[in-house]
């Protein structure tokens, strides 16, 4: 059965959302804090809010990030070169939409080029831009995929994630130590199964 690919969020899609001021976001840390059972005006909470605001501006700055810039400049010359390149151990440092609770793990993308390929450190911006917004990793993995196909157009495009869910090991059901792996093939890596189980061996080494 195919799988219809997940449209990459680019810049623009959510220029409908508008974003509080400061002030309010400020203010919702100041009630969040009261809601938990304390008082934000304490001595050791007053500058609790501006910290978490700048917190959130950092963790969240892909909503302001452009995907679409980052992979733009290619390189048309690859001397014909034809087989796998390959990131490894690319950090993931997310938050998910359900509990916004931080996951953390390690990405592991590769291509196939067919025309052109984008400098590595692209593909590293590009993990870290959709990393920086809300979603679940289901969602994060096929984002980056997508994004490679769209401005790449490559043979195959192969994503791996491994991470912890903070949701799943602070609150709920404890377990610690679980990890959740997800994957993404496209083109010559969803029909080749050789070639997909020698991206699987080279990314966990």
């Amino acid at each position: 059965m195919s799988v219809t690919p997940v449209k990459p969020v680019l810049v623009g899609d959510n220029d409908e959302v508008q974003r509080p001021s400061r002030e309010q976001a400020l203010e919702a840390v100041r009630t969040l804090l009261a809601w938990a059972g304390d008082d934000p005006d304490r001595p050791g909470l007053v500058d609790t809010p501006k910290r978490v605001v700048d917190a959130y501006g950092e963790w969240f700055d892909g909503y302001d990030a452009d995907v679409e810039k980052e992979l733009s400049r290619t390189f048309e010359d690859v001397q014909g070169y034809d087989d796998m390149v390959l990131l490894r151990d690319i950090e993931v440092e997310s938050h998910c939409e359900h509990h916004m609770a931080p996951f953390l793990g390690k990405a592991f993308v590769a291509y196939i080029p067919n025309e052109k390929v984008v400098g590595i450190s692209k593909l590293a911006r590009v993990v870290e831009i959709f990393a920086r917004r809300l979603q679940t990793q289901e969602v994060l993995t096929n984002q980056i995929a997508a994004a490679i196909e769209s401005h790449l157009q490559p043979q195959g495009v192969a994503i791996l994630i491994d991470a912890e869910h903070q949701c799943m090991t602070t609150r709920g059901v404890h377990h610690r130590h679980v990890s959740t792996i997800t994957t993404r093939f496209t083109g010559a890596f969803k029909s080749d199964a050789a070639l997909k189980d020698r991206f699987l061996k080279l990314a966990k080494g």
